[in-house]
């Protein structure tokens, strides 16, 4: 499985952007893919997730409202839609991949597949 994230950048706080995760090397339709962010000195957090296959969504209080995930099954890709972006939000984003269903990813909030991060810097 490889995943390939961009979209990162500088944008102000209040603006928005949009996250692409590019997926290969598996047929993805039993697979579960989100978004985890790190920002510098804190630890890794999950940010959303969506089943493939049915497309159910599931985000992290911290930007219910106002992040949404989706997928493009023809392309393969997995985007995350990032409005009403706050200063808090600046960290290098991730996207991943696992097989073992959204209820496992909510529980223990992991994944086995991993991508390279793409930064996201919101200034105030």
């Amino acid at each position: 499985v490889q995943l390939q994230a961009s979209g990162g950048g500088l944008v102000q706080a209040g603006g928005s952007l949009r996250l692409s995760c590019a997926a290969s090397g598996h047929t993805f339709s039993s697979y579960v893919m989100g978004w985890f962010r790190q920002a510098p000195g804190k630890e890794r957090e999950f940010v959303a997730a969506i089943s493939w296959s049915f497309g159910r969504e599931y985000y992290a209080d911290s930007v219910k409202g106002r992040f949404t995930i989706s997928r493009d099954i023809a392309k393969n890709t997995v985007y995350l839609q990032m409005n009403s972006l706050k200063p808090e939000d600046t960290a290098v984003y991730y996207c991943a991949a696992d097989q073992k269903g959204l209820t496992y990813v909510i529980n223990r909030r992991t994944m086995d597949y991993w991508g390279k991060g793409t930064l996201v810097t919101v200034s105030s």
